[in-house]
């Protein structure tokens, strides 16, 4: 009698071996596993939580199309960051073309630190507002090396291929965010508290993703 493999148990390359025969619901798996992860790269880029669920869904949108490009021997994690980060990037850059033809959003932007924004509902209130606007406060590549190296665990090597920067960068900027964050961070920025990706918002961003893709 052959034993049935439970579906959490199956690695990343297994999974997305038996969506690409057919299996296309097996890519909610895929999602779930990994929404906490683009969810807060994407706060950590975009600082606005509606913005970071529109890239985390067009991320698994763009990655699903192009599932079977995905070359197996690398890691599906770091594949499917890379495409998180150049979503955020891009929508980065719409904006500031935006804003550059707005001369009204150009006025607000210029008091934007002392603006609060969607971010305050999303970090935990166990971290502090000081520790909110500490976090908050360091220039977006530091904190993005920062979210990757200390939140998501990346290592260097992974780090510089998913920004796409060299690893010494990676190791400077790692450097530089710490020392910025040392006395407010401490010991909580390892915990879930930061960013937190709470399962109302993990089925949301999921239930979207597989209706537009038509997945059953």
């Amino acid at each position: 009698m052959s034993i049935i493999q439970p579906i959490e148990t199956l690695t990343d390359n297994e999974i997305i071996a038996r969506v690409l025969a057919g299996e296309k619901r097996l890519y909610e798996t895929l999602m779930r596993r990994y929404n906490a992860s683009l969810f807060r790269i994407g706060m950590s880029f975009l600082n606005n939580d509606m913005d970071t669920e529109d890239m985390m869904q067009q991320t698994y949108i763009n990655a699903y199309q192009h599932l079977d490009k995905f070359r197996q021997e690398a890691a599906f994690a770091t594949w499917l960051k890379r495409i998180m980060i150049n979503e955020c990037q891009q929508h980065l850059k719409k904006a500031k073309r935006g804003a550059s033809e707005d001369i009204s959003t150009v006025e607000q932007g210029q008091d934007i630190a002392k603006t609060k924004t969607p971010v305050d509902a999303v970090i935990n209130k166990e971290l502090g507002e000081v520790l909110e606007k500490a976090l908050l406060s360091i220039p977006e590549k530091y904190r993005a090396v920062f979210v990757l190296r200390e939140l998501e665990q990346l290592n260097v090597a992974e780090t510089a291929k998913v920004l796409d920067i060299s690893r010494v960068n990676v190791k400077v900027r790692q450097i530089r965010a710490k020392l910025m964050l040392r006395e407010h961070i401490s010991n909580f920025y390892k915990n879930d508290v930061v960013f937190p990706f709470h399962l109302i918002r993990c089925d949301r961003v999921v239930n979207n993703v597989l209706r537009k893709l038509d997945i059953e």
